[in-house]
């Protein structure tokens, strides 16, 4: 197990990914659990929503998505984007990570002085859970990556597997048992990106 500053260096982008997983499905349910759980929001609200989608759940995702850019990029582009497409499809599984509007707009309007204030901190609680489930993941061993095909697939996704119309589709993260290694990292300078005053 690695420490936490470990877990938030060894954190990458993986592209290549396989329909593998060194760890049970239940352990990826359990550690998506854990996160859903234990992830901090505003006012504790907890209006993160995510669905775990395994074998042919998560084959269809991506065939939702492909089909569904099959009428938006320019044919000359196609099969550029049918080879990402694909390379998702490769994977094991797709978290999907949903923010429920009907929790949200609940407490905006139990606390009308914050109002335009409880989207914008349910996004960020999102990128939390976003970000504990990737670095838990990796951690046990699995590549993922996030997408963002909504709001293009958005109806789709709701209609497929019945999802309540208040769940708004946030992002998508294929995973699978790491087929390559990343890219390169970059970091522009630190100090061009903190500030310390004491």
């Amino acid at each position: 197990m690695k420490t936490y500053l470990e877990a938030i260096k060894s954190r990458r982008s993986i592209y290549s990914i396989e329909k593998s997983s060194p760890i049970p499905d239940a352990r990826i349910v359990e550690l998506v659990q854990q996160a859903v759980l234990h992830t901090p929001s505003s006012f504790n609200m907890q209006g993160s929503r995510a669905v775990v989608l395994f074998g042919k759940h998560h084959d269809r995702l991506w065939s939702i998505v492909l089909e569904t850019l099959r009428d938006k990029v320019p044919k000359a582009q196609f099969a550029q984007t049918k080879k990402k497409i694909q390379s998702f499809a490769d994977g094991y599984g797709t978290v999907l990570f949903f923010d429920d509007t009907a929790v949200t707009n609940r407490y905006g309007e139990k606390f009308a002085l914050y109002k335009e204030n409880f989207p914008v901190w349910a996004q960020q609680s999102n990128g939390i859970l976003q970000y504990n489930v990737w670095n838990l993941l990796e951690d046990a061993g699995l590549g993922a990556t996030i997408q963002h095909y909504n709001p293009l697939i958005d109806k789709a996704v709701r209609r497929e597997w019945d999802l309540p119309e208040s769940w708004l589709l946030i992002a998508q993260m294929p995973f699978g048992a790491p087929a390559g290694e990343p890219g390169e990292k970059l970091f522009q300078p630190v100090e061009e990106r903190m500030c310390v005053f004491s």
